[in-house]
């Protein structure tokens, strides 16, 4: 029981939370990449990261999300999954260059 005058907070909704945001953003950001995506659980870290990598974008932009709650949430996350299937694309295409014969 909550102490009185304190709100009960459940910190298993945040957690449930940070998954449903990850995977949304993880697999809308795969199919804009025109991917398959990298399976459930690569989606759901992809959309993670993306979520750090959109907070930190938007921060340094001085701008926020034009949504607000959960969809602003996930447009952010679905901003920085993108920037982050983009550079792994970018770096994936360097590492496996064929050589001239």
């Amino acid at each position: 029981m909550a102490p009185i005058g304190k709100p009960f907070t459940d910190h298993s909704m945040g957690f449930l939370t940070w998954i449903v945001v990850g995977l949304v953003a993880g697999v809308l950001a795969s199919l804009v990449m025109g991917g398959t995506g990298y399976g459930l659980i690569g989606d759901i870290i992809i959309g993670i990261a993306g979520a750090f990598i959109g907070g930190w974008i938007f921060r340094e932009l001085g701008t926020t999300s034009p949504f607000g709650g959960l969809p602003g949430i996930i447009f952010v996350a679905f901003v920085g999954a993108v920037v982050l299937l983009f550079a792994l694309r970018l770096i994936r295409r360097a590492t496996y260059r064929v050589p001239p014969p």
